[in-house]
């Protein structure tokens, strides 16, 4: 009877204890499941300058290397400012050759002026000599004296003026001049290259690796310089985004790891790390502080990357994580 008893007592024991584990199981609430979303770099691509479409070499869906010809645009306006800027540097540095040299003979001649102002100098020098000699012996007047010595002077003034033109002659511009007409040089040529870099800029180039979502242009259109003609995701670098309120946090940290699931590729679980917390400008949920004694709750972005590359995600595709994760 006694071990009749106590089989008795340790079976009620034993169906309590499942009855405390069912009610613990039925009462204990659902595990939360939040919903994200697969995100990707996204580049709208637009001319610098404007112009009409010659050509078009990617189309929606297709995808394209970094530094991929994708299209070319024309410009009459821009092929002939660029004419226009390639004249004026001729130009510049043919004044500039201009003031840095002297024609021969510019300089001929100027020898030629000075050599004959010298002789007339030598010429009066020799009539004073001779006036002064004659005017001893009584044979020439003290006018004829001074009138020699006024044609000396007048000589030799003009001797000074044809040896600086010589001078000038040889040496050319002036300095100031020089410095002009270099500076002039320099400023056509930076006119020149940006018109180079305008008329550069009508070929367009794929700044990112990506794939095609987006084409606006069509041939023969006209695009002004900004308006966009292409969009290309990154497809290689993609992240989950997640908006989560600040009460489920609860801790966790850039560089934490967690696993979420993508319905889309039906796959197994896909390990992530957490790249970026940031608060949203918006309340997730609002409660007023009298009416519950709480605070109200901000909403947080929650970023994060595979650990692994993960084929097939696309942007826009949805994503699963049961929170808390798993270990926090």
């Amino acid at each position: 009877m006694k071990a009749a008893g106590m089989v008795r007592a340790v079976v009620g024991i034993v169906a309590l204890v499942v009855l405390g584990v069912l009610l613990w199981f039925a009462t204990r609430p659902p595990p939360l499941v939040v919903q994200g979303e697969v995100s990707a770099n996204r580049v709208d691509i637009s001319p610098r300058v404007a112009g009409r479409i010659l050509k078009l070499n990617a189309d929606v869906g297709d995808n394209v290397e970094k530094g991929t010809v994708i299209a070319e645009l024309e410009s009459p306006q821009l092929t002939a400012a660029l004419h226009l800027a390639e004249a004026a540097v001729g130009v510049s540095e043919a004044d500039l050759t201009r003031v840095n040299s002297t024609r021969p003979e510019t300089i001929d001649a100027a020898n030629a002026e000075l050599a004959a102002a010298s002789a007339d100098v030598t010429l009066y020098q020799e009539e004073s000599a001779r006036q002064a000699r004659l005017i001893t012996t009584g044979a020439s007047t003290q006018a004829q004296v001074d009138q020699t010595a006024r044609n000396l002077e007048a000589a030799i003034r003009k001797q000074e003026s044809a040896a600086a033109n010589a001078r000038l002659a040889t040496a050319g511009s002036s300095k100031e001049e020089k410095a002009l007409a270099a500076a002039q040089v320099e400023q056509a040529r930076a006119s020149l290259n940006q018109r180079q870099v305008d008329v550069s800029e009508l070929v367009i180039h794929a700044p990112i690796s990506g794939q095609v979502t987006t084409r606006v242009a069509e041939l023969g259109e006209n695009f002004s310089a900004g308006s966009p003609l292409f969009s290309i995701i990154d497809l290689q670098n993609p992240w989950f985004t997640f908006n989560l309120r600040e009460d489920l946090l609860k801790g966790l940290k850039v560089g934490d790891g967690f696993d979420v699931t993508v319905p889309a590729l039906a796959g197994s679980p896909i390990p992530v790390k957490v790249t970026m917390i940031n608060a949203q400008g918006q309340y997730a949920t609002w409660r007023a502080t009298r009416a519950t004694g709480d605070f109200d709750l901000r909403t947080f972005e929650v970023r994060a990357v595979p650990v692994n590359p993960v084929e097939g995600l696309r942007p826009g595709m949805s994503v699963i994580a049961s929170w808390p994760p798993a270990g926090r």
